[in-house]
């Protein structure tokens, strides 16, 4: 227990007087200024540590915040008015949009507070408190105890912890581990769930370029949109009331209108949601191989069905436009990661690391001892799981991602139930889910992608054994698939809409038990818990090899290197500077693109690249008010190398004096592979100029109101 205790302590300390690089590292708020701000100053920072990060006075961290469940927001006024980035703020735009208000295609700018609209199930979380517990995690753990014991005496020193922290203020408070379990922090945040929307552009501005662009440089996308959140009349957080007010802000960004240059200070707070930069190199094959590789594939078939009826019918368009964003973004990520893994040598970069590992621990009888098995056991429990890890992913992503119908059939259980006292034979929150579900739902295109899904899985997975297809059926149905699946969309109470009012209006388990689609969910489910289990027997052990594995590195570069944590979607702070880069040889990147460019890549018969006739005509104008560059145009995206990852999307970057100068929403692609290791020389963070952003709002959506209530600075 002592051990472990004294090595979190003694490596924060050898931290300080490591080398730093001023790019890389997402990096905990509390470790400021005992790792950072003199390195910041030096660049240019021209505020404090405390000025970042206090537990006891308001700083920039209360400014930033989680927005929805995975991206970030700052707020820009005392009024509670939030800005983050157009793709996070996707799905409550295609919530509220139809045919008749398509605020996807048309964008939407309220007037006045009155006109605000409220996103139901949105929520916005603010940190509260983020402190070190490390020693209170690991009291009373020691080495000899079995991984068992260890669970259940840290899941109880969490249970206090957590009592602790949330006694009477309402936060939500969890225990996060940092360095695969060697260091610990409590966060406590405060949960907003009344958030309304303000303003958005049209898609053809907030998503210009859609997949094509994605990922990549130069880029011009005016990605933002703005929210509100509001308060009880006691500042507190409330459920949605016409009496609620905006929220009283505790701290606010002010807005630059200076611009930047390169090699200026750029800072970017967020919540970052996951890296691998610890990652062995048999975890990199099996990322690769498995997860990334079904994404790959799997994902390009079940999109390719979705567009094509997208493309034919607007309200398929409207339905499937946010579930297509989400797809298609993490696929194209799979994508690039793999190639930039093979062409940065990824893999035999960490297999040096590894070597290097190797070395520092057979010169000391005492890390053999300690360390001596860690490589070896790691390699042995990857190659024991590859085939089926492989074969999970597939799983999952064919038939419980890719078959939107099994989600929703599967939740049905809770009716199976009834006869069991249960549910006391309330249905309403499985009906309330019904008419969320089959609003953004196409029984056409489900069995197209079901159809597919079937072929694709079973000539293509290796280990077919898992499958919820009897021999039975195989032999009947012989490869027609789409026989198999029309006959169990015809009789199915979840894709007859009469069948389905009918079922909801007065429930039956008889009924629904011989129902096919809800017994082939139960079937999937089955499958992939049972491929789930011999996962977990042949993993065993892992967890406990890993993080003694971090344990080692982290002793191996105490004074010499600074460790920061993977991230793990708690907010992170992250400084560089601004600056273009080389791609490949003799190609230079400028750091910055313009309204020019827009017009460049117009395409009026490509729906990815249309542009309205509203920005058209305001760049014919060359009106861009007071929001142009010093040099006369309208930037619109400019770099940085500031190291984030998804989570980040919306996050404010922060000038020098703790200013916003715009919005971080990509990373480049030939940098992909940077979750797992960072690239200096390659690594951008894609950013849209908030002098764009206003440009937009005042210009294009005549929100003069919005403009008035920021506070400009130049």
């Amino acid at each position: 227990m002592k051990k472990i205790k004294q090595l979190a302590v003694v490596t924060l300390a050898t931290l300080a007087c490591s080398e730093l690089h001023a790019d890389e590292g997402m990096w905990l708020l509390p470790m400021i200024q005992k790792l950072n701000i003199s390195t910041m100053q030096e660049m240019g920072f021209e505020l404090s540590s405390e000025d970042i990060f206090s537990i006891d006075s308001c700083s920039l961290k209360d400014a930033v915040v989680i927005f929805g469940g995975g991206c970030t927001g700052e707020i820009v006024s005392d009024k509670g008015l939030i800005f983050t980035n157009h793709h996070c703020g996707y799905s409550s735009i295609q919530q509220l949009s139809s045919v008749e208000h398509n605020y996807l295609r048309d964008g939407f700018w309220a007037k006045s507070h009155e006109e605000e609209l409220p996103v139901k199930g949105l929520s916005v979380k603010c940190l509260r408190k983020m402190e070190d517990v490390t020693c209170q995690m690991l009291d009373s753990v020691s080495d000899n105890m079995t991984e068992e014991e260890r669970e259940q005496r840290m899941a109880y020193n969490m249970e206090n912890i957590i009592a602790e922290y949330s006694s009477d203020n309402g936060y939500t408070v969890d225990v996060e581990s940092y360095y695969e379990g060697n260091m610990f922090y409590v966060v406590a945040y405060e949960v907003f769930t009344d958030v309304r929307l303000v303003g958005t552009p049209p898609e053809s501005i907030g998503k210009f370029g859609h997949d094509t662009d994605n990922w990549m440089w130069p880029r011009h996308t005016g990605d933002f949109s703005i929210f509100r959140v509001y308060t009880d009349r006691e500042g507190k957080p409330a459920e949605y009331s016409v009496d609620n007010i905006p929220m009283k802000s505790k701290r606010f960004f002010p807005i630059s209108l200076s611009g930047y240059k390169p090699g200026d200070f750029a800072m970017i707070i967020g919540f970052p949601g996951s890296t691998d930069r610890y990652l062995s190199s048999w975890g990199i094959e099996d990322r690769m191989n498995a997860m990334n590789d079904a994404l790959i594939k799997v994902r390009g078939v079940k999109q390719n069905i979705w567009l094509e009826d997208m493309l034919a019918d607007e309200k398929v368009n409207i339905q499937y436009a946010s579930k297509y964003s989400s797809s298609t973004n993490y696929w194209k990520n799979s994508i690039g990661m793999n190639r930039g893994i093979k062409r940065l040598n990824v893999i035999g970069k960490k297999q040096q690391e590894e070597a290097d590992f190797a070395s520092w621990v057979k010169h000391d009888e005492a890390r053999i001892k300690q360390y001596g098995n860690v490589l070896s056991d790691i390699k042995k429990i990857y190659t024991e799981c590859s085939e089926y890890n492989k074969t999970y992913w597939f799983l999952l992503e064919s038939f419980w991602r890719g078959v939107e119908i099994f989600r929703f059939a599967y939740d049905a259980r809770a009716i199976e139930k009834m006869n069991e006292g249960e549910l006391n034979g309330d249905v309403s929150l499985i009906k309330e889910y019904a008419d969320s579900f089959y609003k953004d739902y196409n029984v056409s295109t489900d069995k197209k992608v079901f159809v597919a899904m079937l072929k694709y899985y079973h000539n293509t997975c290796g280990m077919t054994k898992y499958t919820f297809l009897t021999d039975k059926e195989l032999a009947k149905y012989a490869g027609d698939y789409e026989a198999y699946v029309n006959k169990m969309f015809e009789k199915s109470i979840f894709t007859n809409v009469a069948k389905r009012k009918a079922f909801f209006e007065k429930p039956s388990v008889k009924e629904l038990k011989k129902d096919a689609v809800y017994q082939t969910a139960k079937k999937i489910v089955s499958e992939i818990s049972r491929l789930s289990d011999d996962i977990e027997k042949k993993s065993e052990g892992l967890d406990v090899v890993l993080r003694l594995y971090m344990k080692g590195v982290m002793e191996m570069n105490e004074g010499r290197k600074v460790l920061y944590p993977d991230a793990n979607f708690t907010m992170r702070m992250t400084y560089g500077k601004v600056g273009g880069y080389n791609p490949i040889d003799a190609v230079r990147y400028n750091y910055f693109t313009t309204m020019a460019g827009v017009m460049e890549k117009e395409d009026s018969t490509n729906w990815e690249f249309v542009v309205s006739p509203e920005l058209k005509a305001q760049y014919a104008s060359g009106d861009y008010g007071a929001y142009a560059d010093a040099d006369g145009t309208m930037h619109v995206c400019f770099l940085t190398n500031n190291d984030i990852t998804g989570g980040n999307s919306g996050s404010p970057v922060i000038d020098a004096k703790g200013r916003l100068l715009g919005l971080a929403f990509d990373g480049n692609w030939e940098a992909m592979s940077g979750d797992i290791i960072f690239e200096p020389e390659l690594q951008r963070c894609i950013n849209v100029d908030i002098r764009y952003v206003l440009f937009v709002i005042d210009k294009i959506g005549k929100a003069s109101n919005i403009i008035a209530e920021l506070q400009l600075e130049k």
